[in-house]
């Protein structure tokens, strides 16, 4: 079989894939809404990591790496209002904050411009989580570009999430992942925004490089380093050693990271769906 036929039946095969699943995470490390469809702007999925928890004493960013009860909280953003849920802790109903004074906040080496939500929703914060903090809201008209090294171009722009607009995952390589542990995990441990599956092949995501779902077209600059938060449980906020132990037998990076999933930037923006079929623009691997 030649080249470029051995090339065509892997795009095929590839081509094979649709999105399985959506997800948006509407405060930075607490939990997410899946959905069936989403909406596409300028710093990736509408409402994706629109606010962000931060210490009260120096405005840095707090996660589920210093606090996993971060799991147990349930936001959503309707209408321009706040709904947040958690165990034992009263319902809370706030409208968001888009204008007055701008506060510094940082997320990793970005310090950002951002509006205050508010004491109402600090202290309910604060008192669930035990500490002294704030939520913040980047301010409209402040843009976090993304690292120059992996842009496509000098517009390219994300909110809160930690580098990049998107994260993708597969259901194969989940899969894959799940056959070498003694206890399956779900997909949610790992906090993708895209979900695809058909392809039948594992890490899928790691050999397309440009490509189209729906009205989109995407590029997949960066393989993702796991953090620890994929070993905290988010049904209890258990953490464990798994799955960081078992990736680093087998995918594990130079630097000595672990690599699963592809960070994405968008081309375009528009809307997209589950169900929506890979196009595979470019592949990663020329000999594939």
């Amino acid at each position: 079989m030649s080249s470029v036929t051995k090339k065509e039946d892997k795009k095929a095969q590839l081509e094979r894939a649709t999105v399985a699943a959506l997800y948006y995470y509407p405060i930075k490390s607490c939990a997410g809404i899946r959905v069936d469809e989403g909406t596409i702007g300028a710093k990736g999925f509408e409402h994706d990591r629109e606010l962000m928890v931060v210490s009260s004493d120096d405005m840095l960013f707090l996660t589920q790496r210093e606090l996993p009860r971060m799991a147990f909280i349930k936001p959503e953003i309707r209408n321009e209002t706040l709904f947040l849920v958690a165990p034992g802790m009263p319902s809370l109903q706030v409208p968001l904050v888009n204008e007055g004074g701008k506060v510094k906040a940082t997320v990793w080496k970005s310090r950002c411009e951002c509006i205050d939500q508010g004491e109402v929703v600090a202290q309910w914060l604060g008192e669930f989580l035990r500490v002294d903090c704030r939520l913040v809201k980047m301010a409209p008209d402040f843009v976090r570009g993304v690292n120059s090294l992996y842009a496509v171009s000098d517009s390219d722009e994300v909110g809160f999430a930690d580098g990049f607009p998107f994260l993708l995952l597969s259901e194969e390589s989940l899969e894959d992942l799940n056959g070498r542990l003694e206890t399956p995990l779900p997909m949610n441990r790992f906090r993708p925004n895209i979900v695809l599956k058909g392809s039948g092949i594992p890490y899928m995501e790691d050999q397309i490089k440009r490509f189209q779902l729906g009205e989109i077209t995407f590029s997949a600059v960066k393989p993702c380093a796991r953090c620890p938060i994929t070993c905290t449980d988010q049904s209890n906020a258990a953490v464990s050693k798994e799955p960081l132990r078992t990736l680093a037998t087998f995918r594990r990076a130079q630097n000595g990271g672990v690599l699963f999933g592809q960070n994405l930037i968008h081309e375009n923006r528009g809307t997209i769906r589950t169900g929506d079929k890979l196009t595979v623009i470019q592949t990663k691997n020329p000999r594939v």
